[in-house]
């Protein structure tokens, strides 16, 4: 694909852990969306970055993880592309972690903040996890992170174990209210063809974001 001119230069950024023994070309084929994106015909070649002093699209062999640190020109359908990206990492990642994808607007310049418009600067943030429990886990453990350090500022960190406690009730209802949903689907006990009902078909999310 020819992304010259394209509106946006895009980053992606995130550490996954990866299973162990993940085949190297499966490996590729889950980052397929985004070297194909790219125009490349295989990882090796799309994992380079736009810039030179970003590492790109990197397997760390010894700690099991892959390292995300790379740009690439595009417009909004690269959007379309993070949906099939978290759908592929669901399936090849050993815990949940998050993915930042920041949207940087190339046509935007100094003199059109002069006159006062708004650049179409993106962020997005996504989750990917081998289930909805570790996706959660994830979005828990950022959640703490931000939120101690903002109220740091204010209180000692051993006067907030009470905020932390009331974050994980939230979390857990929000766990125990998807689980519900995913019964739903599933056939009753004991039953040999009885109503399964519509609340839900058994698949985890592709990703939370």
């Amino acid at each position: 694909m020819n992304h010259d001119h394209a509106a946006f230069e895009i980053h992606v950024h995130g550490d996954i852990p990866i299973k162990p023994g993940t085949d190297p070309k499966v490996l590729q084929e889950s980052l397929r969306p985004l070297w194909h994106y790219a125009g490349a015909r295989s990882l090796r070649e799309g994992s380079v970055s736009l810039y030179e002093e970003e590492p790109g699209l990197q397997f760390d062999k010894n700690n099991d993880c892959l390292r995300m640190c790379w740009t690439v020109r595009g417009d909004d359908d690269f959007r379309q592309v993070l949906d099939e990206l978290c759908m592929n990492l669901n399936e090849v990642s050993s815990a949940g972690a998050q993915i930042e994808v920041t949207f940087y607007d190339t046509e935007f310049d100094e003199e059109d903040e002069a006159r006062g418009e708004q650049s179409r600067d993106d962020f997005v943030m996504l989750f990917v996890g081998p289930d909805p429990g570790a996706i959660m886990q994830a979005q828990r453990d950022l959640l703490v992170h931000d939120v101690v350090n903002l109220m740091e500022r204010h209180f000692d960190g051993s006067e907030l174990g009470g905020v932390i406690n009331e974050i994980d009730k939230l979390f857990s209802q929000r766990f125990n209210n998807l689980v519900s949903s995913l019964d739903l689907g599933k056939p009753p006990r004991g039953g040999s063809g009885g109503n399964s009902g519509h609340g839900g078909n058994g698949r985890r999310p592709r990703h939370l974001h």
